[in-house]
């Protein structure tokens, strides 16, 4: 692929601005500065350096971000800034879109794709990928709520009941849940049918794949392929985050 493709298509800019940034010696690979724009490279392994910051040629973008609260996952918030803020320009400019969505108030795992058949892959209650979420609730959590989660509770303006594929009381007034759908706000109006109310929500899984401790908020990591195998396997048994 030519030189000046490979940037445009990471998203570097329009070709003007990648043939600029070549004619102005800000690109390099392998420590070279590049200064043909026609030049036929392999993008297996390709890493190029654009101003100092290395970046391995990626097809497609597959990446996790460690979600704050108080962040919009929208590309025009209304009142709180947007996840996209976050992000790198040039991931922005390769039009990525959040992989389902997390409430401005809820933290932890939201991913990232350029790839429409992923995304969909992810977002389709159909597909029944699992979803783990730490909640912290307002008041106590009872075996009787945790019976009501796991055989299925109706929502409000929903008829059709929900249930919990897994529930596990980690603290007096914390849960791990894990669910597979995607309806809105599903998780706090779970348990307001149970008679409780969540204080606070974490997302801390999909899948098999598990956000890593290390991240921390408000940063993202791309996905390698054995975290992208990890999303499409089954959720793991819950368990506390350390």
């Amino acid at each position: 692929m030519q030189l000046l493709r490979i940037l445009q298509s990471q998203g570097y800019g329009s070709r003007r601005e990648c043939r600029a940034l070549i004619a102005a010696g800000r690109v390099f690979i392998a420590g070279t500065p590049q200064r043909d724009v026609n030049r036929e490279l392999a993008v297996d392994d390709l890493v190029l350096t654009v101003d100092g910051v290395d970046q391995q040629y990626r097809r497609h973008v597959y990446l996790a971000l460690n979600k704050p609260a108080g962040y919009e996952c929208s590309h025009a918030p209304q009142h709180h800034p947007s996840v996209f803020s976050l992000l790198p320009e040039p991931l922005n400019r390769r039009g990525v879109q959040c992989v389902g969505r997390l409430d401005q108030d809820t933290t932890g795992l939201l991913l990232f794709s350029d790839e429409g058949a992923f995304i969909h892959r992810f977002t389709s209650p159909k597909k029944g990928i699992g979803k783990t979420y730490r909640v912290r609730c307002l008041q106590p959590v009872t075996e009787a709520m945790i019976h009501s989660l796991h055989v299925g509770v109706v929502l409000r303006d929903d008829p059709v009941p929900v249930t919990a594929s897994r529930c596990l009381r980690v603290g007096e007034r914390d849960l791990l849940l894990t669910i597979t759908e995607g309806r809105y706000h599903q998780v706090k109006r779970m348990l307001a049918a149970v008679g409780n109310r969540v204080e606070a929500l974490e997302r801390l899984v999909i899948g098999a794949y598990r956000l890593p401790e290390a991240l921390p908020s408000g940063a993202w990591t791309w996905l390698e392929p054995e975290d992208l195998h990890a999303l499409y396997q089954p959720p793991p048994e819950p368990k506390p985050r350390s």
